[in-house]
């Protein structure tokens, strides 16, 4: 069982965390423009403490609820989406009040006798619940063009940088070095263990059951897709060429009048990115980001390449063919690294930087097949459909999963806004194709 001590600490470090991310908007920032991928903040916040409230107070401690409007205003299965900026919301101080008491109440309920392994689970799900929900966060002040969130809390960009590597934003460098990117490793083929095994102290139902497949031999990228070669699909007129688009992917395209990324503008010859509220040079040497499944695969026909399933994803991040072993008795690596804890060396994530750091930083995080920043910096679109894995059984929050399941991709590895605590090779993401407000990347495979 997890120690009572880390439970507590990741309860107020969590709650603590959506409190700086609003800190600074205003009243009408906290509710924000109706629009598809969001939600209004004020009533975000109340939702990740009535979600607490729900499954760690009332399902796991059998107590009342603290407001008896809470299910009517904060559900999110009750309470359609474009409802949310309607209702009669708390205002900011009593919202933050309520967050306040379900924090104190919870950590009440941990130091007291009536700790069990169902509590932990429940709390362990409304902490990774609102560690999902402070990413989004994230991405909602992106698409708002709010400014960037005034916190980081790892090292200088710089961290984890290979010798020789170019700076950050250096107007002077227009390509980024050729000796990593752009270079594939072989992988061979056999049998894996897909998903996670009985280690771990939770899993999310999505995630189970374990099983063993038969993955053919494939050679996938080292790093992810950088500025700079997106930019060269999209000036040899990628977003334009219909032959490169799947037939939903062009539907989508016309119909958003896709021209460029998304928070892409031309500036002379090239491109500028808009940061937050901010609009800065294209860095070229950092990871494509906020594309969507259709880019991403338009790109890899422009390429003469593929994405990568989320079976080949986590075979080149574990490392782990299993032979004629039996699942049971293999343990996979819980990280590319090992099974060591995170380290800004190793992978950019918990807003370390508050952006994405180069594709060659993080050596230290490479897998066993030298694959670099497979967990952190940006989520990874695969080619795989979002289904259940055999056996699947929907955890005591059928919500989660269930409901998306043949509607969505999955992505794989975590981005910068992304807990830590999150994460490990096995956590699979997933988002409908059209999304590109998310930290989403992506890596390639050679085409067999």
């Amino acid at each position: 069982m997890m120690e009572r001590s880390t439970l507590i600490e990741f309860v107020q470090d969590a709650r603590q965390r959506t409190l700086d991310l609003v800190a600074d908007l205003t009243d009408d920032q906290l509710l924000g423009p109706c629009v598809a991928c969001l939600n209004p903040l004020l009533w975000e916040i109340g939702h990740v403490a009535w979600f607490q409230e729900k499954w760690v107070l009332r399902q796991g401690g059998r107590r009342e609820s603290i407001r008896s409007d809470a299910d009517t205003i904060y559900d999110s299965i009750a309470v359609p989406h474009d409802n949310r900026w309607d209702l009669a919301l708390p205002d900011r101080r009593t919202a933050i009040g309520y967050m306040g008491e379900v924090r104190d109440r919870v950590i009440d309920l941990l130091q007291k006798n009536e700790w069990d392994d169902e509590l932990t689970y429940f709390v362990l799900l409304t902490v990774f619940h609102e560690d999902m929900h402070t990413e989004a966060f994230t991405c909602a002040r992106q698409t708002c063009e709010y400014p960037p969130p005034k916190f980081t809390i790892g090292e200088p960009a710089q961290v984890g940088r290979e010798p020789g590597a170019p700076s950050l934003g250096d107007s002077k460098q227009t390509e980024p070095p050729q000796s990593f990117i752009e270079q594939d490793v072989a992988i061979p083929g056999g049998r894996f263990p897909l998903g996670a095994d009985g280690h771990e102290p939770f899993v999310f139902d999505n995630e189970k059951l374990g099983h063993v497949l038969e993955v053919r031999p494939f050679a996938i990228a080292t790093t992810p897709v950088t500025h700079a070669q997106f930019a060269a699909f999209v000036d040899q007129d990628g977003y334009h060429r219909s032959t490169l688009w799947s037939e939903k992917g062009w539907q989508w395209r016309g119909c958003n009048s896709a021209e460029h990324p998304i928070y892409w503008r031309r500036a002379g010859n090239g491109w500028e990115r808009r940061y937050f509220n901010d609009w800065r040079p294209l860095e070229p040497d950092l990871p494509m980001i906020h594309v969507n499944w259709y880019e991403a695969e338009a790109f890899c026909r422009w390429a003469g390449r593929r994405l990568p399933t989320e079976a080949e994803w986590e075979l080149a991040a574990a490392g782990c063919l299993v032979g004629d072993v039996s699942l049971p008795s293999t343990r996979k690596r819980r990280f590319p690294w090992g099974d060591d804890p995170a380290q800004p060396t190793r992978a950019n994530l918990d807003w370390g930087h508050t952006e994405c750091v180069s594709v060659l930083a993080c050596p230290d995080g490479d897998s066993p097949c030298g694959c670099r920043q497979m967990i952190g910096n940006v989520w990874e679109w695969t080619a795989s459909e979002f289904l259940p894995y055999p056996g699947f059984e929907p955890g005591p929050y059928k919500e989660f999963s269930q409901p998306w399941f043949g509607t969505h991709k999955v992505l794989r590895g975590g981005g910068g806004a992304t807990r830590s605590r999150l994460l490990r090779n096995t956590w699979r993401n997933f988002y409908k194709p059209d999304r590109r407000d998310v930290w989403s990347g992506f890596r390639t495979c050679a085409i067999d």
